[in-house]
């Protein structure tokens, strides 16, 4: 039967391969790279809008086309959501209500009056995030009050110290070094005196209560430390402020791209452009001119709509077009793959950046996410980028190898002292600063984690086998790879899952795992360990267990939050993709692959391909900070789902 059936399937798997590469093929920009939408929530565009205002910038820009975007991710329930089928955000709605108001439209219409009663309902302001209600502050419809103090001081602790902003994740760090300025400035940007959103306080802002929560444990140390340093600020007597405050506006400057972003990210960007206007830069200053066209850059507009991507992922996209492609069938050599490849290697960075700080020994050699962002390679990328050049063939095969060797080198010094790999810096992981009352996202460290640790593995058992320098860098890396091992098996939870960072959720994590365990299984054992058959075994078993009876797999966001629904969602192109990829790459090595199980799961995919090669997915598979913020990258149901196909045929 299973012959039969693989037997019938075989021409639509043919023609669902050669529909998605002709897609992906067609989507190629002229200098080699693909590049996908990054989908968020409409907090981005909300804060860029105030940003605007703020500046004086907004009539240059289709902001009314932005309003009309706005209005269209609004739902039934009046409220917006932080990813697809959330059921509404109370912190989301509050800056998409802030927005609109902004824009002109008046409270009495008919969008705004259900999105106030959605607000009430949760509410209101005053249980909305940090970030929600500095943005209110900032034009007067919160008090400076409720938000808390970072003393500037803390730019000058020294090396050493128990705490310095490296202690901090580099995104909270970008985005928490201008902040210190415009915390300590405290503006209320008055560029329309009517506007006031007070009729988003439950009981009136009249008696809305500003002060921190306390909650009732060790953590309330640091509410009691606000009240001081809150203290000092009204008595004036905040030491060091002014170096503080010099300090903050130079690190800042030095970390301006030419491009004029700064660190890859939109929070940090709005945030640094905020302190520069806190400080009096001219908005003609080129500092200022640069930062305001990064965002622009930043930005996807249509003939309706202006709406703003968090972040941009081209060498993201490109590195796993790649290897989609190549694992599917095109030519290592193929001119697109040769063109992509060439441009990945252009953009490996040569330059120090933060990590350096933590990583004295360390020579340059990483790719960040971005177009530009020097100052923050991170592993998950390098990671990748080095495996698709490792199956891609170019006229110059010495670059390529040296090209690799020079970001293995960067990698293998930023493995942490747990074990694992961290996304961008080494041994950040001093988890108390998450209990601070400004890190209400819990997203203030960058640990280590296994999705990140298994791409570093994976990477380093794909290295090309006919390489004696490669092979001979493997063996050099004996005891980092049974460390990183050893952090897998602790990572492994009791129904055999992997926790997933960076993608959702346990399928994320537990197929990347996967995948690393079994192309690194053989070496493991020719060093004389025992096998990784039983822990593949078990995070095989539990993909097979959380297949949904279409033959996809899918897991929601709220997995986050709720352990109760790791594994369960409505099947989706990539989450089916991920699972299949973890279930091949254990079959390879436990010998028993789960072909039924694997077979429904291709047949879902070519089942649910549209005409064009695409497919097509609502949800949000991409995981930004977890629990409070989501991405869907638009090619994600493009290239993992055809690489899956690709394997899938080898078979």
């Amino acid at each position: 039967m299973m012959e039969t059936l693989n037997q019938v399937s075989s021409t639509s798997l043919e023609n669902a391969i050669a529909a998605s590469q002709k897609f992906l093929l067609s989507q190629q920009y002229p200098d080699g790279y693909w590049w996908g939408e990054l989908e968020s929530n409409v907090t981005i565009i909300s804060e860029i809008i105030l940003l605007h205002k703020i500046w004086g910038t907004d009539k240059t820009r289709p902001l009314y086309k932005a309003e009309t975007y706005i209005r269209s991710q609004q739902r039934d329930h009046g409220g917006w959501e932080l990813f697809y089928g959330d059921g509404g955000e109370l912190s989301t709605s509050v800056e998409a209500y802030m927005a609109l108001k902004i824009l002109g439209v008046s409270e009495t219409d008919p969008a705004l009056i259900k999105a106030k009663e959605f607000i009430l309902d949760r509410g209101g302001i005053t249980q909305t995030r940090i970030f929600t209600k500095l943005h209110l502050a900032l034009i007067g419809c919160y008090d400076w009050r409720g938000i808390p103090s970072i003393p500037p001081w803390i730019m000058l602790l020294p090396e050493g110290s128990p705490f310095t902003i490296y202690e901090m994740s580099s995104w909270a760090r970008s985005s928490t070094v201008p902040l210190l300025i415009v915390f300590d400035k405290k503006p209320v940007f008055k560029f329309d005196p009517s506007l006031n959103l007070d009729e988003l306080y439950v009981k009136g802002r009249q008696n809305a209560n500003f002060d921190l929560a306390k909650n009732n444990d060790w953590t309330d140390i640091f509410v009691g430390l606000d009240q001081v340093f809150k203290l000092t600020e009204f008595l004036n007597l905040v030491p060091l402020r002014e170096q503080g405050l010099k300090a903050a506006e130079e690190w800042i400057l030095e970390r301006q791209e030419v491009t004029g972003d700064w660190a890859g990210i939109i929070p940090a960007m709005l945030n640094s452009l905020l302190a520069l206007k806190c400080l009096n830069y001219s908005v003609s200053d080129p500092i200022v001119q640069r930062g305001l066209e990064a965002i622009d850059n930043f930005a996807i507009e249509t003939e309706e709509t202006y709406r703003m991507q968090a972040c941009v992922s081209p060498v993201w996209d490109t590195a796993w077009v790649i290897r989609a492609l190549i694992e599917s069938g095109i030519d290592p050599n193929h001119s697109a793959i040769v063109n992509s490849s060439k441009w990945l290697i252009r953009q490996q960075i040569l330059d120090y950046g933060d990590w350096k700080v933590k990583n004295k020994q360390g020579q340059p050699g990483g790719w960040a996410f971005e177009f530009t962002n020097r100052f923050y390679p991170d592993l998950d990328d390098s990671a990748v980028v080095v495996m698709a050049l490792n199956q891609a063939k170019i006229p110059d095969e010495s670059l390529k190898e040296a090209t690799i060797i020079r970001a293995i080198n960067w990698m293998m010094l930023m493995q942490c002292k747990a074990g694992g790999w961290a996304a961008f810096d080494l041994d950040n992981d001093q988890d108390w600063i998450n209990a601070i009352p400004y890190g209400d996202l819990k997203a203030m460290i960058d640990p280590n984690t296994a999705d990140v640790t298994a791409r570093v593995i994976e990477m380093l058992g794909e290295l090309d086998p006919n390489s004696e320098e490669l092979q001979f860098k493997i063996k050099s890396l004996k005891p980092a790879i049974e460390r990183a091992i050893s952090y897998l098996k602790q990572e492994q939870e009791s129904d055999g899952s992997w926790f997933g960072r960076w993608g959702v959720n346990y399928i994320y994590g537990t197929s990347g795992v996967l995948s690393a365990l079994a192309v690194i299984h053989p070496i493991y054992k020719e060093w004389g360990h025992s096998s990784l058959k039983p822990m593949i075994r078990r995070g095989a078993n539990w993909l097979v267990s959380c297949q949904n009876s279409d033959g996809g797999w899918g897991e929601t966001c709220q997995s986050y939050n709720d352990p109760q629904l790791k594994g369960k969602g409505v099947s989706t192109a990539s989450q089916t993709a991920w699972a299949l990829i973890g279930l091949m790459a254990a079959g390879q090595t436990i010998e028993e692959y789960e072909m039924e199980v694997i077979e429904q799961g291709i047949n879902y995919l070519i089942s649910t391909q549209l005409v064009d090669g695409r497919w097509d997915e609502s949800e949000f598979t991409g995981t930004g900070f977890p629990g409070h913020f989501y991405i869907k990258y638009h090619y994600y149901q493009h290239y993992f789902p055809l690489l899956a196909l690709g394997r899938y045929q080898k078979l």
